[in-house]
């Protein structure tokens, strides 16, 4: 039997949020605050305090919070997150007996008691608190136990003693030798508002150049630059920037083999010219890239850049480092393969080598080139398909020297994975929002990333469209769809994507009837783009990101509400900011194909509206205004005009002028 203190009274458990018992942080940004509820109890009736500690991960001293109870023995507390870094939080808690005495002190004024033993019990509690306390406090405190001594009757100056002279000082000084600590220190995570407010444009930098079929290099790039940000996208993905190889290389829509001059996927890495710290040729120098670097900051776009820990045959690594690939019995290395499908310009790493350690310092050391070079932000293709651990160990390693690091995990896989790559480090993930099209399926996937304790760890960063990911709803919708799913992603969650200029120019068509892959896609071959191709819905997306830019509801993912409709083809949300100032209405016509209308049924106490308050929505993408009152109104939308409101709500009051105006 484990040796107690049975003094030690005080039960804690039900702590939230807390992650696998206390094996991974939570996440936060700096400048948020962290929400922390428990079930503490006792046995009797005795009176309970309890402190939220947290501080800076590795400070010898705690800070405290006063907890505040709640019903049903649950308490509650809150500390900020200031800066980067990791956090470390816990609760202690102890039936408290001056509180005890003095709750029951007021029972007995009002069943009008002798009052004499009682004030002698609160005076030695007092003068034992005087002796844990320090300074002026300990001299008041011996000087306060005579004053309550003398006190002979309930009344004004009891009153006055208890609640502005002893109870003060008191709560400094409690008597904690019986506090039970909760049995686990847990942790946040605390990144850059980046990390939970980003909106992220995807190039290919090779399909830039002015001259249809010339390959693009960074210099054309940089060109490209004033119109991304005119969209206000704030992240600008690169994939792979590095030398492709040339054996097994890949043709126009996937081809097996390809003709001289075709460029090759960038995602099989590696040539002559080097590895995954090298740039490819046609793009330019080192310099150019730092160039290209510090353009896109002057506009406010941060560059990330995709990391995929695969080789193509040609990388250097092959020779080199022989026991960090798979061979075959015949002595050839294992290409990458998920049957029936072939990958023979690709090799994958193989994490069970004897030299898995050196395996594992040799990636690590290709994130850490390229924070060198001034990038900070990584897009992580398949984390999914490379061993587990090694993400935790290296994204921990990572961050402990770079804490403003942001890798956003590419796993469309199993969720239990999924939420697992994001326990163990990243920052933010990719998620099932491509394929999820009925109001009913948004509503509950949307709910579960963010009304469940999946929030805590998983940042969703949704995307329409990869190269990879042209979904049945974009190939058959029309210019409808593609406005729907930027405004669902848009205000649906604080991140969000798309790979351009592909989905503003509404590029649909698959390479057969039953793929999700591109004709002519970019993955195999540059691409010459028209940007002033009327049909492009560039504008609108502009509209989108200044409105999430602007209105601090639309930069968080935790107040989303769904809303009723009497029509399962329009779906209703809102969101507010922290303060509950503002609110973002959201009404979209699911149906690319037809006019859809009904009935809001909306929870006004979300919205901020009282039920006989008339208000005004103003509609963000159009600045249409229309008067609305109460929770039910009419609303149509005709997919060929605009299939979306984005509504800011306005509050109407009256003035000292005695006229209506909104706010």
């Amino acid at each position: 039997m484990n040796e107690v203190d049975g003094r030690k009274r005080v039960i804690i458990e039900g702590v939230s949020p807390e992650i696998d018992a206390g094996r991974f942080p939570i996440k936060r940004v700096t400048g948020e605050g962290v929400v922390v509820e428990a079930d503490v109890f006792a046995d009797g009736h005795d009176a309970i305090e309890a402190r939220l500690l947290w501080n800076v991960q590795g400070a010898r001293e705690w800070n405290e919070t006063r907890m505040e109870s709640l019903p049903n023995d649950r308490w509650r507390a809150s500390f900020e997150t200031p800066e980067l870094g990791m956090m470390t939080y816990t609760l202690e808690a102890w039936v408290d007996h001056f509180l005890t005495w003095r709750r029951d002190l007021v029972k007995r004024i009002e069943g009008d008691q002798d009052l004499g033993i009682p004030l002698k019990i609160g005076a030695s509690h007092v003068r034992e608190a005087a002796g844990r306390a320090a300074g002026a406090d300990a001299k008041r405190l011996e000087a306060l136990a005579v004053e309550l001594e003398s006190v002979r009757a309930a009344g004004p100056e009891l009153d006055a003693l208890l609640e502005h002279e002893i109870g003060p000082i008191l709560e400094r000084w409690p008597d904690r030798r019986f506090a039970t600590r909760y049995g686990r220190e847990l942790s946040v995570v605390v990144d850059r508002p980046r990390a939970r407010f980003s909106t992220w444009y995807e190039m290919f930098p090779r399909s830039t150049a002015s001259r249809p079929g010339r390959h693009g290099t960074f210099r054309d790039a940089e060109r490209r630059l004033p119109y991304v940000a005119s969209m206000g996208f704030d992240v600008l993905y690169l994939p792979p920037i590095h030398p492709i190889g040339t054996t097994n290389r890949k043709g126009p829509n996937n081809a097996v083999t390809a003709n001289p001059g075709e460029v090759g996927s960038p995602w099989a890495i590696g040539a002559k010219e080097g590895g995954h710290t090298a740039i490819h040729p046609e793009l330019g120098t080192l310099e150019d890239f730092r160039h290209f670097v510090e353009a896109a900051r002057s506009h406010g776009i941060e560059v990330a850049l995709d990391v995929a820990f695969q080789t193509s045959p040609d990388h250097p690594w092959v020779e080199e480092h022989p026991d960090w690939f798979l061979h075959r019995p015949d002595g050839t290395v294992q290409f990458a393969e998920n049957p029936p499908k072939k990958y023979e310009d690709i090799y994958p790493f193989y994490f069970e080598s004897e030299r898995w350690k050196e395996l594992w310092e040799g990636l690590r050391g290709v994130f850490q080139y390229w924070i060198d070079q001034g990038v900070l932000i990584f897009r992580v293709d398949n984390p999914h398909t490379k061993p587990l651990p090694f993400w935790e160990w290296c994204i921990g390693e990572i961050r402990r020297e770079h804490p403003d690091v942001i890798f956003l995990a590419e796993a469309f896989t199993r969720p239990r994975i999924m939420y697992w790559l994001a326990k163990a480090g990243f920052t933010q993930s990719y998620t099932y929002f491509a394929w999820r099209n009925t109001s009913w399926e948004l509503r509950d996937y949307f709910t579960d990333l963010t009304r469940t304790e999946v929030r805590e760890y998983f940042r969703p960063n949704v995307w329409p469209n990869t190269p990879d990911i042209l979904t049945e709803y974009l190939q058959h919708g029309g210019r409808a769809a593609f406005i729907v799913r930027i405004v669902l992603a848009g205000t649906l969650a604080a991140s969000y994507g798309i790979y351009g200029p592909a989905f503003e120019l509404g590029e649909h068509l698959p390479r057969h009837a039953e793929s999700e892959e591109y004709l002519d896609s970019e993955k195999y071959q540059i691409r010459t783009w028209n940007l002033e191709d009327p049909r492009s819905i560039s504008e609108l997306i502009s509209r989108v990101n200044r409105a999430r830019r602007e209105h601090e509801a639309l930069q968080s993912n935790d107040t989303l509400v769904f809303h009723g409709f009497d029509n399962d083809q329009v779906l209703v949300y809102s969101k507010t900011n922290r303060e509950r100032s503002e609110t973002i209405l959201v009404v979209v016509n699911l149906d690319p194909y037809n006019t859809q209308s009904g009935w809001t049924s909306l929870d006004l106490e979300t919205v901020g509206i009282a039920p006989d308050q008339p208000f005004q929505v103003h509609d963000l993408l159009t600045d249409a205004r229309y008067s609305w009152h109460g929770p039910s109104n009419y609303v149509e939308l005709n997919p060929h005009v605009v299939p979306a409101h984005v509504f800011r709500v306005r509050h109407r009051v009256r003035s000292e002028r005695d006229f209506d105006y909104y706010l």
